[in-house]
């Protein structure tokens, strides 16, 4: 049987260097490899090997795309999880600002705030009183 690794059909895998699916056995430094040929248990052996092998690198691939798609998934989870919180900041940034001009505007006219009662650490009801008001 020819090498696939040769151009020349009348060649087969003489050059020590190249690489050649058959089992090889050396003869003088001049000629270079000769060919054995393999039993038939070898052949099934490295075709049982080969199936295995791709049948795993297939299941490898698959994992590994299953493991990207769902890193995918989350990572635009995560996103639009990010965009809804930045909005419920921003909304909760208006309704601060909206709240403490209210309060703002409120201390300008509290009579609590203005009461000279205010100063008395003990709160009594009479004193609250007179700073309502009538």
């Amino acid at each position: 049987m020819l090498c696939p690794h040769t151009h020349d059909p009348g060649l087969s895998c003489l050059s020590p260097m190249r690489s050649c699916h058959r089992s090889r056995e050396p003869m003088s430094q001049e000629h270079g490899w000769r060919e054995l040929p393999e039993s038939h248990e070898e052949d099934d052996r490295k075709v049982r090997r080969r199936e295995k092998n791709r049948v795993a690198a297939q299941r490898s691939r698959k994992k590994q795309t299953q493991k990207a798609d769902k890193l995918h998934e989350e990572y635009e989870s995560l996103e639009q999880e990010n965009t809804s919180l930045k909005r419920e900041i921003g909304k909760l940034t208006d309704e601060m600002k909206h709240l403490s001009e209210v309060l703002k505007d409120h201390e300008k006219i509290c009579p609590l705030l203005h009461c000279t009662m205010n100063f008395v650490t003990i709160p009594r009801p009479d004193a609250l009183a007179s700073c309502l008001p009538r």
